[in-house]
């Protein structure tokens, strides 16, 4: 039987799942708010009570878990200079022109206001300067879903702010050359569980926040190790189970949450880069995680705004068409043309030696949040042009300090 394969090796495949991975991760955010946009209570979203988080929860795991591992790949590949501009033209011209659709859109179109008072309103541009700015996601605006349960449109922009930590952190390992001693990552991973389990020693458990505040960048920093070890981690989808099943053992004791979250981050690894899923039919041209990741939450708000009586399964169908279509439509007018426009920033460097150039080159990752297909080919190409390239031009500072073991070198 032929042993599986290594990180390292799937990666430099012409396909991936990751693209599918991500689109089904978002569709599963707005799955998970359905329930509590109609009922208030977040207890009411599924494997809340069987897991003790939320599906939405689950599949945000799942984005910083994914992130952590493409956007390491990226930036040990590309160098601090273009990995900045790549996840600033990720993240922000997606963000902005969503958190104006709502504001002066959706807001404008909803709001129990005159136009021209809720246009005056001074609420409305804080709450456009805090999103932006802050991606404060509780803030409400003027005359808007005043009678839902939640008041506030941008209910998922929060984990933003967490991933762009994460990337700064990132940053400052490569800066600093961390990424070159591939130890840290699984030193630090290791800190992280430990803290949480720790953490729920505390009488009364972990508060949310600081749940919070451990589980995201324990996620992301599984990912970047499994990144940095891609040659020696293999695709095993019995280890993926039998992490699971482990950590269903370990509920309700302090060893759950880490044993959770380590083994979905190894689990959803496997699925974007292990067979059979690991197929072009999985590997999207397009991707709509994104935007569905953005304006599922506004729609679902005004969707039961608009008819509060309706349930939860019934406003489900019309969200999922209407959050995908706005996808697409983000896609295309939004998000697509920044990556052109960093390949434009960038020039013949924004594309790794050896890679062919144009969209399938360029370079970014999610996001929640969230990272996107282009990136999934861009860290293939990277990984399969070094494994051709010659060894006689010599990286640039920052990519020596970035570039570690088989990222940058042949795989053997």
């Amino acid at each position: 039987m032929r042993p599986a394969p290594t990180a390292a090796a799937a990666l430099r495949e012409p396909h991936n799942a990751f693209g599918a991975a991500r689109l089904a991760l978002a569709l599963a955010v707005v799955v998970s708010h359905a329930f509590s946009v109609a009922s208030g209570r977040i207890a009411d979203e599924p494997l809340a009570a069987l897991t003790g988080y939320t599906l939405g929860e689950h599949a945000v795991n799942g984005f910083f878990a994914l992130s952590g591992f493409l956007v390491t790949v990226s930036l040990a590949r590309r160098g601090p200079r273009a990995y900045a501009i790549a996840r600033a033209l990720r993240i922000l011209p997606g963000l902005v022109a969503a958190t104006l659709v709502v504001a002066l859109g959706l807001g404008s179109a909803l709001t129990r206001e005159p136009l021209a008072s809720y246009w005056a309103d001074p609420a409305l541009w804080r709450f456009i300067e805090g999103t932006l700015t802050t991606f404060k996601s509780n803030a409400a605006l003027p005359g808007v879903f005043a009678d839902n349960p939640f008041r506030f449109p941008m209910g998922t922009v929060w984990t933003l702010k967490y991933e762009v930590l994460c990337y700064l952190g990132l940053l400052a390992a490569c800066l600093v050359g961390a990424l070159r001693q591939r130890w840290t990552a699984p030193v630090l991973v290791a800190g992280l569980a430990l803290a949480l389990a720790a953490a729920g020693l505390r009488e009364g458990g972990v508060p949310k926040g600081l749940e919070t505040a451990l589980r995201l960048p324990l996620l992301f920093g599984a990912g970047a190790a499994l990144a940095l070890w891609g040659e020696r981690v293999r695709l095993w989808w019995r280890l993926a189970l039998g992490l699971l099943a482990a950590a269903a053992l370990a509920h309700g004791t302090v060893l759950y949450p880490p044993a959770l979250f380590l083994a979905e981050a190894y689990g959803i690894l496997c699925v974007g880069l292990a067979l059979p899923l690991r197929h072009k039919a999985l590997d999207p041209r397009a991707d709509l995680s994104y935007g569905t990741y953005l304006y599922g939450w506004p729609i679902q708000q005004g969707l039961h705004a608009l008819w509060p009586s309706a349930g939860a399964w019934a406003l489900l169908a019309p969200a999922l068409a209407l959050t995908l279509a706005a996808a697409a439509l983000s896609w295309v007018l939004v998000e697509r043309p920044a990556l052109r426009a960093k390949a434009l920033l960038l020039g013949p460097g924004a594309a790794p030696a050896g890679a062919a150039p144009g969209p399938r080159s360029s370079a970014f990752a999610l996001s929640a949040g969230r990272s996107t297909r282009t990136q999934d080919r861009a860290a293939a190409a990277s990984v399969r042009a070094s494994a051709g390239a010659s060894s006689a031009q010599a990286p640039a500072e920052g990519q020596r300090a970035c570039r570690p073991c088989w990222i940058g070198q042949p795989y053997r």
